[in-house]
């Protein structure tokens, strides 16, 4: 199997829709209110590749999951409550934000992979603080985090119905 991370084009639109829309319906079959209020839009989508915030993992020749990797300040991440961030060395920070991956490749463990890829991407980006949030009723991302070496760090609420979200973080060394 060869795997590998790439910016995602705009020729790979059709297949970011569909894998979020696949997410969408898995977290709503699961009972997770997460995705489920229109968020994560085409819009955002589409600017998510504009803005060259968007990386496809390619699995054999096809797309196979998201990710992306923002490098601005999260007003969010600013206010976070319960905890709070580790003080590093760098002044800003990497977040990773809208990862799935495609249901055509779903039981293969590439969520693991998906996120070690996204890591690698912020290293080399020059992060060493990078974070990361999710659902407090998503068991499945919290697991792909903490196995990726991220800390609870605290609560976050982001600007949305039922915003609330746990919050990660990780230092590289």
């Amino acid at each position: 199997m060869t795997a590998y991370l790439r910016k995602a084009s705009i020729e790979d639109y059709p297949e970011i829709i569909t894998i979020v829309e696949q997410a969408k319906r898995l977290l709503k079959a699961d009972g997770i209110d997460q995705w489920q209020n229109g968020y994560p839009d085409e819009a955002t989508l589409r600017d998510d590749i504009v803005q060259k915030r968007a990386n496809v993992l390619v699995i054999d020749g096809h797309v196979a999951g998201i990710g992306i990797i923002s490098e601005e300040i999260d007003p969010a991440y600013e206010a976070i409550e319960q905890g709070s961030w580790k003080i590093s060395s760098e002044t800003g920070y990497a977040s990773i934000h809208r990862v799935a991956i495609s249901s055509d490749f779903r039981g293969l463990h590439l969520s693991s992979v998906l996120m070690s890829h996204l890591i690698t991407a912020a290293a080399l980006q020059g992060h060493t603080d990078i974070r990361i949030d999710t659902h407090p009723e998503n068991p499945r991302m919290q697991h792909v985090i903490k196995q990726a070496g991220f800390d609870y760090r605290g609560v976050v609420h982001l600007d949305m119905p039922n915003g609330k979200r746990l919050a990660y973080q990780l230092i590289l060394n």
